[in-house]
């Protein structure tokens, strides 16, 4: 059987990018992605190779479109401070979205998976500590711009920011409304310009 073209591969990527969000790695079955990618079970294994490399080479498109929409936010801010805090507001919109989950996929999959799936839970821990490099970069950025103390380590800075935005996005998992989210993604968003330091 013919392996799917480049065009069909992504649409079925991000088909089961969608179901793993929403279902997990566990709850969503061989029968589930038959059904959302339009496949027979031949055809994933021919274009992806398994059930675990499919969810693993989801977890990296998640992580891919998670950093695109975070650099486009940042690059359209004059200043890192200033990306960052917009970038938190912008969070603050995410209970408004239609989206599979509010969570974030690749703290639920490390939460989910056991040392059965080590390289699924490898896959998400790699992407996390990829996104945490990246916030420290840019606190590391922010310095060198002379906006925060040169004192301040960006290391704790980065890893407060990612650990703000997991509970952000886990709140707004929960029952809550819209409004509520938005203003603790606000207060998180003015703590970040708070950093600022002033002449």
């Amino acid at each position: 059987m013919a392996r799917a073209t480049n065009h069909t591969r992504q649409v079925s990527l991000e088909r089961a990018l969608q179901l793993f969000w929403k279902k997990g790695f566990h709850n969503t079955s061989l029968k589930d992605l038959e059904k959302a990618l339009d496949m027979r079970p031949g055809s994933i294994y021919a274009t992806f190779g398994s059930k675990g490399a499919l969810f693993e080479e989801a977890l990296e498109y998640y992580g891919h479109l998670g950093l695109v929409a975070l650099e486009q936010t940042l690059h359209a801010h004059a200043s890192p401070l200033a990306g960052l805090a917009a970038y938190m507001r912008r969070l603050g919109s995410i209970s408004d979205q239609d989206l599979p989950s509010r969570a974030c996929m690749l703290v639920k999959s490390v939460l989910e998976l056991s040392e059965r799936e080590q390289s699924g839970w490898r896959k998400a821990e790699e992407l996390l500590a990829g996104m945490e490099e990246y916030f420290i970069a840019r606190f590391i950025a922010a310095q060198e711009a002379g906006e925060i103390e040169s004192g301040r380590d960006p290391i704790r800075l980065g890893r407060r920011l990612q650990a703000e935005i997991m509970g952000l996005r886990a709140f707004a998992q929960r029952d809550v409304s819209s409004a509520a989210v938005h203003d603790l993604a606000e207060d998180m968003a003015l703590s970040l310009e708070a950093l600022r330091i002033t002449h």
